[in-house]
């Protein structure tokens, strides 16, 4: 018999959500609904009620054969699986919601960081499916990231493995938001590049059109970035030795100007046992990423209970 998931994305300012075949990873319908973070109905955030309604509507569909689902949002799980027990300054409210009791759902509600999800997603359905030792990094305003390692996703003691722009490349540097100093996150994210670049560009974007345009000062920023990546990446491939490492965020959709220049610094950076190198690819499910990991998340999780 088909069996069902549905998977739901929390950001900052849309829920995704979508129903899966789980046999086969198909989306077979999507929706969005806008997050409205900060807005209370009777005292809850309004984004709860978001939430059940896609959860009723899919589920009324799906019927007898729907069998997970899956919840995705920023901030550190849970022990439980079942809430996010820190998130601040983001999505107010959400701090230990039990999912499955507020939705009054049959089936448990397994809830998972929003970064593990995007590599749990990609694992499953994308650019590292089938692979048991991956490192994704998603490259945008900040820097995220989570690592799988010997099939499993590593969580750390208090949900926080995985936080890995908060890298540091420069001991000496300027503390970064979480207190790390020269973090990778300051020397790529988007949040960075107005002082990055002395006011000349306004996002990390208009930096890569004019290098791609032959710009010698955006050429000179950009490999800067690049060149901190490249120190933060075969760090990572050291210590982890994965088999993959899948780069995502609004920065990898740069493509060559981002990848090639990516290459061949890693060429003369990456310690290669008998020529052995480590592939770096971008990710593939894009927008969508979260759902997929979350409903896979919950098929996991449900086979270990």
């Amino acid at each position: 018999m088909e069996k069902i998931g549905i998977g739901i994305d929390i950001g900052g300012t849309e829920i995704k959500a979508a129903k899966f075949n789980l046999i086969t990873g198909e989306i077979l319908h999507q929706k969005m609904l806008p997050t409205e973070d900060g807005k209370l109905v009777d005292g809850k955030p309004v984004f709860v009620n978001s939430v059940r309604q896609l959860i009723e509507d899919f589920s009324n569909d799906a019927g007898p054969k729907l069998t997970n689902i899956g919840l995705s949002a920023p901030g550190l799980v849970q022990k439980n699986g079942r809430a996010i027990g820190y998130m601040p300054g983001r999505l107010q409210g959400i701090e230990g919601l039990d999912w499955t009791s507020l939705i009054d759902s049959n089936l448990i509600i397994h809830v998972i960081n929003d970064a593990h999800a995007a590599l749990m997603g990609e694992v499953w359905q994308g650019a590292a499916k089938c692979l048991s030792d991956v490192v994704m990094l998603t490259l945008g305003t900040g820097v995220g990231g989570a690592i799988m390692t010997d099939g499993k996703l590593l969580k750390g003691s208090i949900g926080r493995a995985g936080h890995l722009g908060h890298m540091s490349i420069d001991f000496e540097g300027v503390p970064d938001i979480c207190a790390t100093p020269g973090s990778i996150e300051d020397a790529i994210g988007n949040a960075t590049i107005i002082e990055r670049s002395d006011s000349r560009f306004k996002t990390t974007h208009d930096l890569i059109d004019a290098y791609a345009e032959g710009d010698e000062f955006a050429k000179e920023v950009w490999l800067k970035s690049l060149r901190a990546l490249a120190a933060s990446l075969v760090s990572l491939i050291n210590i982890l030795d994965p088999e993959r490492i899948v780069i995502g965020g609004g920065i990898a959709k740069a493509g060559d100007n981002l990848f090639e220049p990516l290459k061949d610094l890693l060429v003369t950076r990456e310690w290669r046992p008998d020529n052995h190198s480590v592939k770096v690819v971008p990710a593939e499910l894009g927008f969508w990423a979260g759902a997929y990991g979350a409903v896979y998340n919950s098929l996991l999780s449900s086979r270990s209970i």
